[in-house]
């Protein structure tokens, strides 16, 4: 039986964007909690409080409602580690964007799952948009890269790619282990694996052009 909520909802007219962020927001719940395949429209419409027809003027099938979600949340991603990039510090921009990964796994209703975990992504357009972000972001890395050492692009946008695959699996690492290590721990500690990782290919800068704390070889 619908709670008071519920009834409420289903006797408000929403503008449009409204009403497509509430069926966004209902859907991402039934699809982290069945997976796409168990998943129903007639319980996304049930969650949303609205009528089957309603989900449909929004949504055509529940594939177009699956890519909407993908792309909203590696939208969410991209711009915080663009945020990071924007730092003029190399040493704070690979911290913040290490710590874009945890925040965005932390975040609530588990959106990250859709993007690391969806049992989807066989699906050749979810496919593309999860490999998109993947190589989006180590390009944002690969950028910090060939800033600091004298890699080639590909070669840079190869290790991007090892560093950015690290910092998401720390961060579900982190997120099942949060009872015993702090949100602060595991960036830090991440983080500074990422830094010390640059250390081993050769610095743009050398003598008295190298700078005193050097992003590839500082610990803290």
């Amino acid at each position: 039986m619908p709670d008071d909520t519920t009834a409420a909802v289903r006797g408000q007219r929403l503008p449009r964007s409204e009403r497509r962020a509430q069926l966004l927001d209902a859907a991402l719940g039934v699809f982290v909690e069945n997976g796409y395949h168990a998943a129903a429209m007639d319980d996304i419409a049930a969650r949303a409080g609205v009528s089957k027809p309603v989900l449909y003027q929004h949504f055509p099938g529940k594939l177009e409602l699956y890519l909407a979600l993908i792309d909203q949340h590696t939208g969410e991603l991209e711009q915080l580690v663009r945020d990071a990039l924007a730092l003029e510090d190399n040493k704070a921009r690979i911290n913040t964007m290490t710590r874009a990964y945890f925040d965005f796994v932390g975040q609530e209703g588990a959106a990250f799952r859709l993007i690391f975990e969806s049992d989807l992504a066989n699906e050749p357009e979810v496919r593309k948009r999860l490999d998109q972000i993947d190589l989006t972001c180590a390009e944002a890395m690969a950028e910090i890269i060939t800033s600091e050492t004298s890699m080639e692009q590909e070669e840079a946008v190869l290790v991007g790619v090892a560093f950015v695959g690290m910092a998401q699996t720390a961060a579900r690492h982190w997120l099942t282990h949060e009872a015993t290590l702090s949100e602060d721990t595991a960036v830090r500690v991440t983080a500074a694996l990422i830094r010390r990782g640059f250390g081993a290919f050769p610095s743009v800068r050398s003598g008295a052009d190298k700078p005193k704390e050097s992003v590839g070889t500082t610990a803290g």
